[in-house]
């Protein structure tokens, strides 16, 4: 009688809640949740309830409990349920409240017999335990010890190192969203999304730290109230109601276990989802149970050897025989099942290749389409990296090329052409080779199942993979497993997937090489774009003054020196008026600098108003202005001593202004800039020579060391 009791107690709470939930999302929308629960939890503390109102509280508390492990179960990331910690406090605080609650009604009522305190209490007291306290007792403290020495204090222990993991891993996930922004890969949107998920990621389990002292508290509580809840009701009991003393431990004591029983299974269930949702891996498409079954039942093996070691106990005589051969039986059914869905997959793989109709290639005169040109931008990858960029495979490294390509476009000025994608045989499995114009700039080796974990300069600690150089800038890099991401992040490393090591490579060449991309089609349609709004200007230009071939080795100067080419109508003005003076490029290009001057230096050391630079002692630079003159800009007159002393006093005094956190910028004289731009573009490539006449007047100047000068 008392299990039905508690069943129909059951289904008349499940209408009540449909009711309930229906209601929910309006007084959720007036703001009105939160209070609702703080005043019913005071009420519940402060005033006396009926034992069927105690009954429908405590059914809501299980059913609640229950609902909140279902969410982080069906949950697919740690984030989407964010405000798990909040619910957590709520859950546990209400759970306390009803404590409260039931322990007025056990020491008031008690003395009436176990039934006193409702029937959720009195069914828990009874059917779930036969009734007897000793039983129960050993049950209550089982449960506790299951729930506060293993669930919630691995849970507790999970939640602070990935808290501590989670902030250690901040700056090295920020170095790659920068990444990726500089590299072209994601735009400003996408970036500041990520940035914000990496903070929410950061805040939650910063909370969950917490919240997870909420739990180990609610236990620790559930005992001190079970004890309270006896002591108090034999001290009731005896003095106040005259019961002896078995009558009155029978009484209280299965009232107190029943209560307290009711309120650790549900405090049971939350610490399982507080652990769940903190151990389980983020993942964007699957829940744990489609984890589950895609990692722990992929491969029949394992199936199979365990089915045959259950089965080998099942055979031993004075072992439960029945037991372990049916459990052997139902693991070699599920293997042969997994086996037999595999061969399966395979063969209608193999059947579908098998089925593309085989190429005829038809034989044909040769003619000049059989002379292939030459590809301005190729990149060929090996066999094995055919997937990165194979849509059908999900391979995003197309979409992610030409995220690059609109970025260059728009910080260089001009349109950059397309990729020429093709695989080749002739190389590495793994290898990929980037070609300018048909002519080899830059090739190295990714490893697509794995991922790059570059060394930014300070790590604090080692990780096992396979040592490498990051392609783009010769940094130290370690080629790890997927699943060591976080640890490496935490470490101080910047990681990135095959297809942004590529890009990052390619986007690298294509900026150091972009004079090269820029020929008289690319300047003939930058000057038809100016023209739209500004027709009279390109008309005096060219070809009255300067014929197109000058104008396009004049852009190739700037872009050589990274001078991006945007302004055109600068550069156009500029060339229009000095253009009837010199034809001479090198000329036109130092006077297009200066007149780019604000650009130029706007680009190197933003927006500050003071400029640390080097400059050369004044009989040095007089020095090589006459050497220069005599020798022409080539520089050939000049001593090898010198120039080897000369470039070695740079690099130091480079190196010592970029430590400081400045740019490294050498101000010179306008004849000696272009020769000591050359001069240090392969050697120094972070040290900017300027002109003299190339720094704004709004713009300060502070010499910091004089090159040459005689201490």
């Amino acid at each position: 009688m008392i299990a039905f009791g508690v069943i129909e107690g059951f289904l008349r709470f499940s209408v009540m809640a449909a009711i309930v939930l229906e209601r929910i999302k309006v007084v959720g929308t007036l703001g009105l949740g939160a209070p609702l629960v703080i005043l019913l939890m005071m009420m519940m503390m402060v005033l006396p309830l009926p034992p069927f109102l105690l009954d429908l509280l405590f059914t809501f508390n299980i059913a609640f409990s229950l609902l909140i492990l279902l969410v982080t179960i069906y949950t697919l990331r740690p984030l989407d349920f964010a405000v798990f910690p909040s619910v957590l406090l709520v859950a546990t605080l209400l759970r306390l409240s009803l404590n409260v609650a039931s322990t007025r009604v056990v020491l008031l009522e008690g003395h009436q017999g176990p039934d006193a305190a409702g029937k959720v209490i009195e069914a828990f007291g009874e059917f779930v335990i036969g009734g007897n306290y000793a039983v129960g007792m050993v049950v209550f403290i089982i449960l506790v010890i299951i729930n506060f020495v293993v669930v919630t204090k691995g849970a507790g222990r999970v939640s602070e190192v990935s808290a501590r993991f989670t902030l250690d891993a901040m700056p090295g996930k920020q170095m790659a969203i920068d990444a990726d922004l500089n590299a072209g890969l994601i735009n400003q949107e996408e970036a500041r999304a990520r940035r914000q998920e990496v903070s929410r990621e950061a805040d939650f389990y910063g909370s969950m730290d917490g919240a997870s002292k909420f739990v180990r508290g609610d236990a620790i509580a559930g005992i001190l109230i079970l004890l309270i809840n006896v002591i108090g009701g034999l001290i009731v009991g005896m003095l106040q109601h005259g019961l002896s003393f078995s009558e009155a431990l029978h009484n209280y004591t299965l009232l107190a276990i029943g209560d307290g029983l009711v309120a650790q299974i549900p405090s049971l269930l939350l610490s399982v989802a507080s652990a769940m949702i903190v151990t389980r891996v983020s993942s964007s498409s699957e829940n744990i149970g489609a984890q589950f079954s895609a990692q722990f039942l992929a491969d029949h093996r394992p199936l199979g050897l365990s089915a045959g070691v259950v089965g080998l106990l099942g055979l031993i005589p004075g072992m439960p025989n029945l037991a372990f051969l049916l459990l052997a039986a139902a693991l070699g059914s599920s293997s042969y099942a997994i086996f037999k869905r595999r061969r399966r997959e395979r063969e209608q793989a193999e059947a579908r290749v098998a089925a593309r109709p085989p190429g005829s290639p038809e034989v044909k005169e040769l003619g000049w389409d059989d002379v292939m040109s030459v590809d301005l931008i190729g990149l060929e990858v090996g066999y094995r990296l055919i997937p990165l960029v194979d849509k059908s495979q999900g391979g995003q490294l197309t979409s992610k090329i030409k995220g690059v390509r609109k970025k260059l476009s728009q910080e260089l000025g001009f349109l950059i052409p397309s990729v020429h994608i093709r695989d080749n045989l002739d190389l590495a499995p793994n290898a990929y080779r980037i070609s300018l114009l048909g002519v080899i700039v830059g090739e190295a080796e990714v490893f697509p199942d794995r991922l790059m974990a570059i060394n930014p300069g300070q790590v604090y600690g080692t990780l096992n993979g396979i040592e490498g150089k990051d392609p783009a800038f010769g940094l130290d890099a370690i080629w790890i497993d997927p699943d060591q991401r976080e640890h490496a992040q935490t470490l101080g490393y910047t990681v990135v997937d095959p297809g942004t090591v590529v890009v990052t490579h390619l986007s690298h060449l294509l900026q150091s090489h972009a004079h090269q991309l820029l020929g008289h089609q690319e300047t003939q349609q930058l000057l038809d774009m100016l023209a739209k709004s500004m027709p009279r200007l390109v008309e005096d230009l060219t070809p009255k003054t300067l014929p197109l071939s000058v104008i396009v080795k004049v852009l190739q100067n700037l872009l050589q020196e990274n001078v991006p080419i945007r302004d055109m109508r600068t550069i156009a003005e500029t060339l229009a008026e000095f253009g009837g003076r010199s034809q001479d490029p090198g000329v036109l290009t130092a006077v297009v600098r200066a007149a780019l001057g604000r650009l130029i230096v706007q680009k190197i050391s933003g927006l500050e108003k003071e400029i640390p630079v080097l400059t050369l002692d004044p009989d040095l630079e007089q020095l090589l202005q006459k050497i220069l003159q005599t020798a022409g800009q080539e520089g050939a007159g000049i001593e090898p001593g010198l120039a080897e002393q000369l470039l070695k006093s740079l690099e130091e005094k480079a190196q010592k202004l970029e430590m400081e956190g400045h740019p490294a910028i050498l101000l010179v004289s306008s004849p000696v800039r272009p020769w000591l731009a050359r001069f240090v573009r392969h050697s120094i490539p972070g040290l900017n020579v300027l002109a003299y006449n190339e720094i704004p007047e709004d713009r300060q100047v502070r010499v910091v060391a004089s090159i040459g000068q005689r201490g």
